[in-house]
């Protein structure tokens, strides 16, 4: 058969189940199912797998797309979940630790602070106390809190959905009581000096929301995490897992579309009966596991309109999007050494007020905050020698961007990136301007057009304490608003992160196992 014959014909078939997305979440699906023997096909409408997972080069340099940190990894001699799940998946990644949590810097007068906060539970606490000893008390409490919501949650996903009520009152009250509150209503009734309080914050850049807003939960499990198992970054960018998962579906004989979008998700008598694409492949499955948003597949791809719920509608639409990012890209023609960077990751803000830096990312004046990694000193040869990489990462609402005109739209994103370079210059004592050989600035707008997020978000959905990890597992099934429709990725249930993205793909493909076993969603 002539070659571009064969890549121009529409696949008319049926299959076990089809995934939309080749994101984290849509990849480990993918790979899960297949491991089963299911006959899979994933669909992506870019021509790499990984989403924001990925990594490009300009000139010398490779970058990494948007991974700081990878929670839940840890050492071979404490596997954490990712391990585990990389393990179960039969990839083998090379994986490096990151050598501390992150270089707190507040350049406020009146909050002036400059602090190295290390991996480690006694550690961190040690690091805090120094800072402010009268603190020693409550962040004791603080970390002995922390430790019982990360039992409490292993317990919970032991428990496989099904805990024992008495059992979570009688050994995590604790637990169970503060599961509603926020960030700082905790810090607050545990008397929290104010001094610790903005350094025990300052992973408040992964979530993106106020402190009086972030479920504690979901912060606590995060924090933990980091704190018992460090963080560990791919040696070879996140595209190296991303195109493991990738290679390791098609070893399984799962088949992978790429340049093909989803175009509909055909419904009938509410249960999924198939889909087509843009490339008019006319997929037969019952199952479909989605890596796009449910905003966007609510609102656009069930067809025809008439089968979309409209409780499911209504309650997509209620969730609010969380930031998007605009991330600076930096190969720089001198070594961090001779930069006078010395640490991998650096939070940079004004102060800690969380909520006025949070309204800023409505304006498209420099933001208030960043969250800045030098890639060689946790990889040293990431670039080559005498050089190194950095990118500065802040935040904006994606609505902020939507009366950009295009013939301002360049000149606005330099002038964002060069007031937040100068920012972190003035921060961090160092001078990185004259050095710069390559630059390149991602905005909401480029996250639309590489990876389809709805309006360029990055943060899917916003982590209230109503619509947290918790309340979404108590939802679970209230939410299968069509039979055979599932959701994983960074708009899931688990809530945001590379962490939970991952482990969503895992959990939704098993959810999707258990259905086929019971004889769900079938053809009639």
């Amino acid at each position: 058969m002539n070659i571009m014959e064969n890549l121009n014909q529409s696949i008319e078939e049926k299959f076990d189940a089809a995934i939309i997305g080749a994101g984290n979440g849509g990849l480990v699906a993918a790979t899960q199912l297949a491991l089963e023997n299911k006959k899979i096909i994933l669909f992506e409408q870019h021509n790499l797998p990984g989403g924001f997972a990925t990594s490009f080069k300009r000139g010398r340099f490779e970058f990494e797309a948007s991974l700081h940190e990878l929670c839940d990894y840890g050492p071979e001699s404490n596997k954490g979940g990712i391990y585990k799940l990389f393990d179960e998946l039969g990839i083998d990644i090379p994986m490096v630790k990151v050598p501390e949590a992150y270089r707190l810097i507040l350049t406020d007068p009146e909050e002036k602070l400059d602090i190295i906060v290390p991996f480690g539970v006694e550690n961190y606490i040690n690091t805090i106390i120094r800072i402010d000893p009268e603190s020693e008390t409550s962040v004791k409490k603080f970390i002995s809190l922390l430790k019982e919501v990360h039992e409490a949650l292993n317990y919970i996903r032991e428990s496989k959905g099904n805990a024992d009520k008495k059992v979570l009152m009688s050994e995590y009250g604790n637990f169970l009581r503060t599961a509603a509150y926020s960030l700082d209503d905790v810090l607050e009734a545990l008397d929290v000096s104010e001094t610790a309080q903005k350094i025990i914050k300052g992973y408040w850049v992964y979530l993106a929301i106020p402190t009086d807003r972030i479920n504690f939960t979901i912060y606590a499990a995060m924090l933990y995490f980091f704190l018992i198992r460090g963080a560990f970054i791919p040696r070879y960018r996140s595209s190296g897992y991303t195109m493991a998962l990738e290679n390791r579906i098609r070893d399984l004989g799962g088949r992978v579309e790429y340049n093909t979008k989803v175009e509909k998700i055909n419904v009938k008598d509410g249960k999924v009966i198939g889909l087509e694409t843009s490339n008019g492949d006319k997929i037969q499955t019952n199952y479909v596991i989605s890596n796009a948003s449910p905003t966007l597949v609510y609102n656009d791809l069930i067809n025809p309109k008439s089968e979309r719920p409209e409780i499911g509608y209504k309650f997509v639409n209620a969730r609010r999007h969380a930031v998007s990012c605009l991330v600076i890209y930096l190969g720089l023609n001198k070594s961090a050494d001779e930069l006078g960077l010395n640490e991998y990751s650096y939070v940079i803000s004004d102060n800690m007020d969380t909520n006025q830096i949070y309204e800023s990312f409505n304006t498209l004046e420099h933001p208030k905050v960043q969250a800045t990694i030098c890639l060689n000193n946790a990889i040293p040869d990431c670039s080559p020698e005498g050089t190194c990489i950095l990118s500065i990462t802040s935040f904006f609402r994606p609505e902020a961007w939507k009366d950009v005109k295009k013939n301002e739209y360049f000149a606005l994103k330099d002038k964002i990136a060069i007031e937040l370079i100068k920012m972190f210059e003035s921060a961090t004592n160092t001078k990185i301007s004259d050095y710069i050989e390559e630059m390149e600035v991602a905005t909401p707008e480029t996250y639309v057009r590489y990876t389809g997020s709805y309006n360029g978000v990055t943060y899917g959905y916003e982590v209230d304490s109503w619509d947290s990890t918790l309340p979404r597992l108590m939802r679970m099934n209230e939410e299968r608003f069509i039979d055979g429709l599932k959701i994983c990725g960074g708009f899931s249930f688990q809530g945001v992160s590379y962490t939970n993205s991952l482990l969503s793909g895992q959990i939704t493909a098993l959810l999707t196992l258990q259905d086929m076993m019971n004889g769900g969603d079938t053809d009639e």
